[in-house]
Formats: C-alpha cells, sequence, structure tokens
C-alpha cells in the first residue's frame, strides 16, 4: 500500500438562479412578478463570489505575487479578470477591513514589549509637498500583534503618533536616530532596548574593510558570539532555580569583562580610528543594549522585526509597491492582518471567509462590531475551527 498525494484545480461557475413567480396585485388587478432576493454578496451588482476576492487578497499580501501572474495564473483554468474590475474590487473592500486594522494597531501599542523597523516602500501617486515616490514602510509588532504603517516620511513623528501619549514599555531597535528623538524616549515613557546583531555587523565591517585589523574584530565577535550563548544558556533553566542562578551569574560576569575590556582599549591612544568608531558606538548604547541582562523577557535583537519586514520586502521587488494611497492602505492592512493571524496560527483562508461572509450579510460592508472577529476575543472553540488545516480532497486507490 502507499500513499500519493494529487492537487487538483477545478474552477467553476456557480450560476444562483432566482425563480420567478407571475401573481395579481391587489391593489390594482394588474399582474405583477415576484422575483426572489439574490443571496447577500461581499460586493453587491458584482459576478464575483467572495471566494475569488478572498483568493486574489492571498495571493498578493500574503504570498506577495504580483496581480500580472495572478490573472495569468487564473486565466490557464479558464477564469479570465479584468485589472480594472480588481482594482474596483480591491478599492470597494479597503474600507471593510479599516476596524480590523484599527483595532489589532490599538492593542498593539498597548504591548509592554514591541519591536520597531521601517523599510522604503514606493507608492506611485503624486503628493503634494513631497517630491518623487519614495514612502516608508513601517512596523510594530507587539506580543501578540502585528502593525505596519505607510508614512511619506522616515522622520520619529510616525512612531511617536503610532504609539500615542499614554505609552509605556520597551521598544527594541536598531540605532536609528527618529527612535531616539521620539517624545516618548525623552520622556521616559519608552525605553530604548538596542540591537546586538546590529553591533556585530560593525565589527564585521571592520574586519572586512581593514585586513590588518581582522584579529581585533574576529575577537569581538568572538565576545558577542559568548554573550548570545550565555544568555541562551540563562533561558533554558527556569526562573528561581540553582542552573538559573549559575547561568545568569556567568551572563553577568562577561556583561563586565565585556565592558572593561571596551574601556580599556578605548583609553589607548594608539587605537585605530576604525576601532575606536565601532568601540565609541557600543559605548554610547550600551545601556539600551543590556537592558536584556535585568530583563529577560527582552530579546538581544531585532532580528523578529526583521523577518517580519521581509514578505513586504519580497512584495516590493515583485510588485514595486503600491498605485495609489488608497492601495497602499490596502496593502498595509492586510500585512497586519495576516501577520497577527499568523501569530495566534488562523489560517487567513479560513478567517476571510468568516468575516467577508459577515461583510455580505452588512450589505457589502463591515459589520458595526467587530469585536467578535479578532483573535484576542475568540473563543477557545472557534479558535480552535479557524486555527485547522483546510480539509483536503483524499483518495485512496487500492493495487
Amino acid at each position: 500500500d502507499r500513499e500519493q498525494i494529487e492537487i487538483k484545480t477545478i474552477t467553476y461557475r456557480r450560476v444562483i438562479r432566482r425563480k420567478r413567480y407571475r401573481r395579481t396585485c391587489e391593489c390594482t388587478g394588474q399582474p405583477k412578478t415576484v422575483t426572489a432576493p439574490l443571496p447577500p454578496k461581499l460586493l453587491p451588482k458584482s459576478v464575483y463570489g467572495t471566494s475569488v476576492w478572498i483568493h486574489l487578497l492571498l495571493e498578493k499580501f500574503h504570498l506577495q505575487r504580483p496581480m500580472h501572474r495572478i490573472i495569468s495564473q487564473l486565466q490557464l483554468p479558464g477564469l479570465d479578470l479584468a485589472p480594472g474590475t480588481i482594482a474596483d474590487g480591491l478599492m470597494r473592500i479597503e474600507p471593510m477591513l479599516t476596524p480590523i486594522y484599527e483595532a489589532i494597531r490599538a492593542r498593539q501599542t498597548a504591548s509592554a514589549y514591541s519591536h520597531a523597523d521601517e523599510t522604503r516602500w514606493r507608492v506611485f501617486q503624486e503628493k503634494a509637498g513631497k517630491k518623487g515616490y519614495l514612502w516608508w514602510l513601517w512596523l510594530f509588532a507587539g506580543e501578540d500583534t502585528v502593525v505596519y504603517v505607510l508614512d511619506p516620511t522616515r522622520s520619529h513623528d510616525v512612531p511617536e503618533s503610532h504609539f500615542g501619549k499614554a505609552v509605556a514599555g520597551v521598544l527594541v531597535v536598531d540605532r536609528y536616530s527618529a527612535y531616539k528623538a521620539m517624545r516618548q524616549v525623552k520622556l521616559g515613557q519608552l525605553v530604548l532596548a538596542f540591537c546586538w546583531a546590529h553591533v556585530r555587523r560593525d565589527f564585521v565591517r571592520v574586519g572586512k574593510g581593514f585586513p590588518e585589523l581582522k584579529d581585533w574584530a574576529l575577537g569581538w565577535l568572538l565576545r558577542i558570539r559568548e554573550l548570545y550563548c550565555l544568555n541562551r544558556e540563562r533561558l533554558r533553566h527556569a526562573p528561581g532555580t540553582n542552573e538559573r542562578a549559575a547561568a545568569e551569574a556567568a551572563l553577568r560576569q562577561h556583561v563586565d569583562s565585556m565592558a572593561a575590556q571596551r574601556d580599556t582599549e578605548l583609553a589607548d591612544k594608539k587605537l585605530r580610528e576604525p576601532c575606536r568608531k565601532a568601540l565609541e558606538s557600543l559605548a554610547d548604547h550600551w545601556d539600551g543594549l543590556t537592558l536584556f541582562v535585568n530583563d529577560p523577557r527582552i530579546p538581544m535583537d531585532n532580528n523578529y522585526g526583521e523577518r517580519l519586514i521581509r514578505g513586504p520586502a519580497v512584495g516590493r521587488k515583485n510588485y514595486y509597491g503600491s498605485g495609489a494611497q488608497w492601495s497602499g492602505r490596502l496593502a498595509m492592512m492586510l500585512f497586519s492582518i495576516f501577520a497577527t493571524l499568523t501569530i495566534w496560527k488562523i489560517n487567513p483562508r479560513r478567517w476571510l471567509n468568516w468575516y467577508f461572509e459577515a461583510c455580505a450579510n452588512s450589505g457589502g460592508k463591515a459589520p458595526v462590531d467587530v469585536a467578535e472577529f479578532l483573535p484576542w476575543n475568540l473563543s477557545p472553540d472557534r479558535l480552535s475551527e479557524l486555527q485547522a488545516a483546510p480539509a483536503g480532497n483524499t483518495k485512496v486507490n487500492s493495487s
């Protein structure tokens, strides 16, 4: 006996015929036609059903495929979609997702620990007062939510506006100056935890750019590697155990040793300029780099945030950004929704089916209250149902 898995793609048209009845009007005595009502539709008056729009959204914003390839793929089994029809439909879908996006954004700002990062994103629409099409995609990742924000600038106003006045906690970032200039940081509401992965790159650049300094750079890279190893060893053991205490002591001893080595080398007037520049940056950011020592919940780097921004970066390469501001907003909403659903291990296709069904029942608009659709409000049964993998068709052959 053996098992063989096959993929079968079926494209079909579901024709809904509404029965019509001839009856006599009681008021006028004249015959009139009574027709059964249409079933609820995501986009009223559109011939395309919800499953088509879900397919388009998943293919582009979850799998990062350009729309012309998606259209070509659908043409193979016989479905020919016009780009203008797709653009009009996506424009009508965008307001339906806005309440979900705003709810995710509000929850993210309440996280005690957040990651932040930014990358370029093009929006091919002219904006008053702005030259060119370069915008910025900002990432803010909390404990159980992820938010992407699109803005024309890379200034500190963007994270300031996102987090608001009542924020408090730790923000894990690289050393970009915009984060240091945030009002919440200056007031002490947000504490910046800097990224050791970026510090490591400083010493890699010295070693690669100056062959005669390679041994010096390798020495610091080994110290950073040991720092990671010691922190992982600490996290392996439960708090309050003797093993945890011993690992904690070893970690603190190594941190003190690194600080002493840094200060000793900086005091040497013969220290080469590339080395001095790397060590001065290390000293300037030392407090933020060592926050994880006293709070093991704080990660040592911002690699998690960089991994989350990788998907949109692939999309940027495949379809070059957004053609208009509304499409940029739609992209940010779907990036945020899909990334948050991934954290909760929710199947995005099942969630979209459920949510869009409610939108269809509301006349092609977002439900008045979207609270029941938010992952953190789901009952265990509903969460389990949405987390389940889609059921596949299985055919068993005996031979």
